[in-house]
């Protein structure tokens, strides 16, 4: 049963503490999919924009959300997938990309392709930087990496491969 005495904060909170399980140097609201999280009756209700739409990590992270509501002292929590507006990267708030760099992840580059700009053959990634050592002398491996929201780099200064969160 929800409290009255609960503020939205406390709700927020919460779920700011739910970690990415691919990436548990971020939280899902660092991440920007956590659209809102507010009460209807007494219920604790959270909208998420999943980061691809068969994302595998959905479920995992719609029962931490519920695990940390709970934990929090909310008692019916009901977690909704919205779609529309699409998630982009823009929405990793700038301490994310940091957390990400410091991690071993390059943090997207540049601002997400306008509907326009989304004809792959014509859709080129700028410069990556080498999370190591910066370096922006850097080259693609492969289209996908451990998920498919991120892309294997290699540095050619430091001569180490990573993972690039693509730009969506």
């Amino acid at each position: 049963m929800v409290s009255a005495v609960r503020a939205p904060e406390i709700w927020w909170n919460a779920v700011a503490g739910v970690l990415d399980p691919e990436v548990p140097v971020l939280s899902v609201v660092d991440l920007g999919i956590v659209r809102d999280v507010r009460e209807d009756g007494d219920t604790v209700v959270v909208d998420v924009t999943p980061t691809y739409s068969g994302c595998p990590a959905m479920r995992v992270i719609e029962r931490d959300i519920v695990q940390a509501l709970q934990a929090a002292g909310a008692g019916a929590v009901r977690v909704n997938t919205v779609f529309t507006p699409a998630w982009t990267t823009d929405w990793i708030s700038e301490d994310a990309r940091e957390r990400l760099r410091a991690y071993g992840i390059a943090p997207p580059s540049g601002r997400a392709p306008v509907a326009a700009e989304l004809v792959p053959l014509l859709h080129r990634t700028p410069a990556v930087a080498c999370p190591q050592c910066r370096s922006e002398r850097t080259e693609q491996r492969s289209e996908f990496g451990s998920t498919a929201c991120k892309a294997i780099w290699y540095c050619t200064d430091c001569r180490q491969p990573f993972e690039y969160l693509k730009a969506i």
